[in-house]
């Protein structure tokens, strides 16, 4: 397989005030949505008396469900020219989800929680791709990772406000229903869905008169590989409530655990502008890479550790991960597709990631209570870091990625 790396022009550190509105939305959305993630293990099965293995499939089919509607809503966003609609109603669905999910405590156990699941993964499909094909538009494309670093780690530094907000409700009330969390997750909700409302304008991409997108896209070649390989990642990228489950494990409180996960977001959110920076410099492929053989490190580490400090450090790493690799990701897709495709693309390549995600999702918890044969490596973790490993040798070793430097005509 070759692809084509763009050049990127010369980096540049302005980024619009656009892409800041739309961090302080994402700060909101995931001060919500992370006030609430880690708890979803608990809850889901110490509250509602699920086992690990249901958790997988929940988690695996509301990720599949919402990542495999992104390529749609993002395709739908191309073919309208608009962006603006699929995200306030995104928000706006996955801001009234989140009470749902908690009415599991009190009435209809895990299927209402998974509905609610559901239905927050929806409203992702639907304004992920739109959100971050206005990054790409309103960014200058020299400093398009820059502005997906910005706005990852705005969007971070609410999900760590969202944990330690959670971690302040248990301590002073130790003994609530959980569920009651969720519904007090609605009210940032809320504020991101108004915020985008009233305040992000939109940047339309007209379709040419008698030419409108078509759903089913012609990308350009180079994109394909760039799919192929993120898929054969996704493999690996089970859902993180497992990560969790194992903390738990490995001698953690809920309350622990909590704050476990808030630093990995602190990571998170500090490093995710720097590496996207340097990907401007240096190239995406290979801080993507990188951050992929981190996350094999990283789940090597919960398969072999037992307790103490061992959860701590490793999702502290786990956050260079995710900063090497969310934001560059969608810079690079950005870079190879031009404007009037780049929601599609990003879609489908979130789609692909989705069913990736339901396979590794549901392999992690059928095999949780396994080990490699002859090894006390934990199955799951041992699955997900040669994913990881395969998929970053395999973007290192595109020998025919080369650079163009006309990168900045498809904005």
């Amino acid at each position: 397989m070759t692809a084509t790396e763009p050049t990127p022009p010369k980096p540049t550190t302005k980024v619009p005030a656009s892409v800041v509105t739309l961090g302080w939305v994402s700060f909101f959305t995931d001060m919500a949505s992370e006030m609430i993630y880690p708890l979803i293990p608990l809850f889901v099965v110490q509250t509602l008396g699920a086992s690990p293995a249901l958790l997988g499939v929940i988690d695996g089919v509301a990720e599949g469900i919402g990542s495999g509607l992104r390529w749609f809503g993002g395709a739908l966003s191309d073919r309208t020219g608009k962006r603006k609609p699929f995200v306030v109603a995104g928000y706006s669905l996955s801001a009234f989800s989140k009470p749902l999910m908690g009415m599991a405590a009190v009435v209809g156990g895990w299927p209402v929680f998974m509905a609610g699941r559901c239905s927050d993964r929806l409203g992702k499909s639907l304004r992920t791709s739109a959100r971050d094909a206005l990054i790409a538009d309103y960014a200058d494309p020299a400093a398009r990772g820059t502005a997906f670093g910005l706005h990852r780690a705005m969007d971070t530094a609410g999900a760590v406000a969202g944990p330690l907000i959670a971690w302040l409700i248990l301590l002073f009330w130790p003994k609530i229903n959980l569920g009651w969390i969720f519904v007090v997750a609605l009210l940032p909700g809320l504020a991101s869905a108004g915020l985008v409302a009233l305040a992000v304008p939109e940047k339309s991409k007209v379709p040419a008169p008698g030419h409108p997108p078509r759903i089913f896209q012609r990308f350009p070649s180079a994109f394909w590989p760039i799919l192929i390989v993120m898929g054969i990642f996704s493999l690996a990228n089970s859902s993180d409530s497992f990560l969790i489950l194992r903390s738990s494990e490995m001698g953690l409180t809920s309350r622990a655990v909590i704050l476990a996960f808030a630093l990995y977001n602190v990571v998170y959110a500090l490093a995710s502008m720097p590496f996207g920076a340097l990907s401007d410099r240096i190239g995406r492929r290979w801080v993507i890479a990188t951050g992929w053989f981190v996350y094999a490190a990283v789940y090597l580490g919960f398969g072999l550790a037992h307790g103490g400090s061992a959860p701590w450090i490793l999702l502290a790493v786990y956050g260079i991960y995710q900063a090497m690799a969310e934001g560059v990701s969608k810079a690079m897709v950005s870079d190879i597709v031009p404007s009037h495709q780049r929601a599609g693309a990003i879609g489908l390549i979130y789609t692909v990631a989705g069913f990736g995600q339901l396979f590794g999702s549901v392999v992690a918890g059928v095999t949780w209570n396994c080990t490699v044969p002859g090894t006390p490596l934990r199955m799951p973790f041992a699955i997900a870091a040669a994913f990881a490993l395969i998929a970053g040798l395999l973007l290192l070793l595109f020998s025919g990625v080369r650079r163009r430097p006309n990168v900045a005509s498809s904005a």
